[in-house]
């Protein structure tokens, strides 16, 4: 392995894969790439729609957890879905997996309030990752169970280990004379990219938008990353399928054409037009020349920088906490309160504060940290705040390290009164303002609000996250308490990109996770602040990488001095 990307393993473990509750650092990534046959029909006028997400399981409490989903593929009983699921594989560790299948109807992302509702549930599958790689060629076949006397389906999970390969490749397609396939109309035509794997089975990476109503569509260009087209081998061949797209899903064959990476390096010109052949059409028709053609437009090549690039160019990541005091919490001075100071435990504001902080302050040279508070009346005069630094100087409301923080919430909880209403606008755009000031790449902000959830001005903070994703930065909510959450899981945009005022999130920046869900039965502390960690800074890395990629900045060289182990100069805040 080059050094490079051995620094990138070793650094990228202890970032995103470093399991700080096993200690063990993954053998290798594997893609999961999922399928299902004969699926249940729920709908009346038209196919399922169906969508599976992935459940992973914890070694110690046993409780599932969410991975991800897949797409919805509209009207089908038979999907091959695009987006794959990439896990760390441990050899020694059983890594116990759930898939469940939906019929989604709705647009709610809350799969939880109906997890076997007649309507949406499709069945689910339970195996390891070991049982899926230890298949032939890695690829395991199994019955969807789950719905009592009914035939649900299989599921097709295949696996395959990602290559080290960080290029992408960025591409653009046309086609000329495509067959006809509309009876009122002409085609509406996509293309489908499959790779082939080692046993002659193709396995789908890419599928383009639809071109409405033409024969000689000029697709969107689209990137891909190398290894999900190839994985590393430039001669593996590409099958490109093109389909006339119905709204009922029967979409209708026009023809394929093979290609392989190699040759699409070769870029626009005559090696790169394919004809497009339907094999049944040629043997019904004599006359048969092809199904028309496609023609690649352009083609190139760039390496994908990863979150450790940035961070050893110089990349400062600003970490502010913002801490819900309004009076729903409770009286800090009673037990029952969700601020009450336990002299012999930290309160659950404490331990997120503290779980998430010691992580990131390691990414911030100087560790200073503003530290905010919201929802409360301040001293003297009694006037309500939504963003009053917890240090109490306005003009200086930083905190010196995680202690720092801990010790200002300490003393705020002395002298505010809480009160309300929730508001999180203002300590949104408090972040943006500096974020906005700070657009080349050298710094990245990121916000941790910890709340108990009831909040009062959803509409604001919308408009304020669509905002913020333009910007460098990112936010992380942590709920904690036994409130009713979703107004939070809809401000998370995993799965339905956030909105307001018509206009859509440019990236998704906002993660959000329940306090509860990570308590250890067993009173263990230390575990539970170490999986909350873990699970809130997951998608951190890929927020920065989204950022500069969208507004192409490239990492910094690494500085000399860094490159021989002593510290980076600091940037000033």
């Amino acid at each position: 392995m080059e050094g490079d990307d051995m620094d990138k393993v070793e650094a990228t473990t202890t970032v995103r894969d470093f399991d700080p509750i096993s200690g063990s650092i993954p053998a290798t990534k594997l893609e999961i790439t999922v399928s299902c046959r004969n699926l249940l029909d729920r709908d009346t006028f038209s196919k399922s729609d169906p969508l599976v997400v992935l459940y992973t399981q914890g070694v110690e409490c046993k409780q599932w957890r969410e991975f991800g989903r897949t797409e919805v593929i509209d009207n089908t009983l038979n999907p091959d879905f695009v987006r794959k699921f990439i896990l760390d594989y441990f050899f020694e560790e059983k890594q116990n997996l759930r898939f469940d299948v939906y019929d989604v109807d709705s647009k709610s992302p809350d799969l939880a309030k109906h997890p076997t509702d007649f309507n949406d549930f499709l069945g689910q599958v339970h195996c390891t990752l070991g049982e899926i790689v230890g298949s032939p060629a890695s690829r395991l076949e199994k019955s969807l169970g789950g719905i009592p006397g009914r035939k649900c389906g299989t599921i097709i999970l295949s696996a395959e280990e990602l290559g080290n390969c960080r290029d992408c490749a960025t591409m653009q397609f046309c086609a000329n004379k495509l067959d006809k396939k509309d009876f009122f109309g002409k085609s509406d035509p996509f293309m489908v990219f499959y790779r082939s794997n080692e046993d002659g089975t193709f396995t789908i990476c890419h599928k383009t938008e639809v071109m409405k109503n033409t024969l000689n569509p000029v697709w969107q260009a689209f990137s891909i990353p190398v290894r999900a087209l190839c994985n590393g081998d430039y001669e593996r061949t590409i099958k490109v399928e093109i389909y006339d797209w119905d709204r009922d899903g029967s979409h209708d064959f026009i023809g394929e054409f093979t290609t392989s990476y190699k040759e699409l390096c070769r870029g626009q010109g005559q090696s790169n037009v394919y004809e497009v052949m339907n094999a049944k059409k040629k043997l019904k028709k004599k006359r048969y020349i092809n199904s028309g053609t496609v023609s690649l437009l352009s083609f190139s090549v760039e390496s994908e920088h990863t979150f450790l690039d940035y961070i050893k160019g110089g990349t400062q990541i600003h970490f502010t906490v913002a801490i819900d005091f309004t009076a729903s919490n409770g009286n800090p001075s009673q037990s029952t309160s969700l601020h009450y100071m336990n002299p012999y435990q930290m309160n659950a504001y404490a331990m997120a504060l503290k779980a998430v902080g010691e992580i990131i302050q390691d990414y911030d040279s100087d560790k200073m940290f503003p530290a905010l508070g919201f929802g409360a009346k301040l001293p003297p005069d009694g006037r309500v705040s939504h963003e009053f630094p917890l240090n109490g100087n306005t003009e200086n409301p930083y905190c010196n390290g995680m202690e720092g923080i801990l010790e200002a919430y300490h003393q705020s909880l002395k002298t505010v009164q809480l009160y309300g209403p929730t508001n999180f606008s203002p300590v949104v755009n408090h972040v943006a303002r500096y974020a906005a000031a700070m657009q080349d790449g050298s710094q990245y902000f990121v916000l941790l609000i910890i709340t108990d959830g009831v909040i009062s001005d959803m509409a604001q903070t919308k408009e304020a996250i669509v905002n913020a994703a333009k910007l460098p930065m990112s936010i992380i909510i942590v709920g904690v308490g036994q409130a009713e959450f979703d107004a939070m899981v809809e401000l998370d945009g995993d799965d339905i990109r956030i909105s307001s005022r018509g206009k859509m999130a440019e990236r998704d920046i906002v993660q959000f996770v329940p306090f509860r869900d990570y308590m250890d039965r067993t009173g263990n502390h230390v575990l539970s602040m170490a999986r909350l960690a873990k699970d809130v800074l997951a998608e951190i890395p890929d927020q920065l990488i989204s950022y500069m990629k969208s507004r192409g900045i490239k990492p910094n060289p690494v500085p000399a001095a860094y490159a021989t182990g002593t510290q980076p100069p600091t940037n000033p805040v």
